[in-house]
């Protein structure tokens, strides 16, 4: 898997925000935003998925 570029505009406001989270947490921004990304794209799934059994199984 390689890697790509996204750009993005985002207001000033909201990137001191991103920059004060990732700071708490000794990160960059661009790494803090990617893990949120990741986190987000992997409870989205979890939940299709708990859904889908759910289903599967017959559970209301």
């Amino acid at each position: 898997m390689g890697t790509s570029v996204l750009s993005l505009r985002i207001d000033g406001e909201l990137l001191d925000r991103l920059r004060q989270h990732a700071a708490k947490r000794g990160m960059s921004v661009q790494d803090y935003v990617v893990r949120t990304l990741i986190r987000d794209d992997f409870d989205e799934r979890f939940q299709t998925a708990v859904e889908e059994t759910e289903k599967f199984y017959g559970v209301t």
